[in-house]
């Protein structure tokens, strides 16, 4: 009965900045990890950035010192701010969370997935 839903994306220049973000709605009673993923088209999906409940990040090598993954507890949301975006950046990029919901058990929900594209 989770839903992860997405905002933000859409089509930036390269070098420019987009910030999407991600709640978590229904019966939550904890979200562990909070995660962003992406996807370009024909390669597998991997991993961006993830962030604890206390706050510790981490990052691929690709985006370490462009992107900066935030979360919000009180509001079960976690943002995934872009910086210095490259064409290498295009992507389909899917929001992930480890959620305790009203079933009394940990599971992993995605998001829909929020198309972001860079021009050069």
């Amino acid at each position: 009965q989770v839903q992860l839903v997405e905002s933000g994306g859409g089509l930036v220049q390269a070098g420019g900045s987009l910030r999407v973000s991600c709640a978590a709605s229904g019966t939550i009673f904890d979200i562990n990890d909070m995660e962003w993923h992406r996807q370009a088209p024909g390669k597998q999906r991997e991993l961006v950035a993830s962030v604890t409940r206390s706050g510790t990040t981490t990052y691929a090598d690709s985006v370490k010192g462009r992107f900066t993954i935030s979360r919000d507890n009180a509001k079960n949301m976690v943002d995934l701010q872009m910086n210095d975006l490259k064409s290498e950046d295009t992507a389909v990029y899917y929001c992930n969370a480890d959620i305790l919901s009203g079933g009394k058990f940990w599971r992993h929900y995605w998001g829909q997935g929020t198309q972001v594209t860079v021009s050069s």
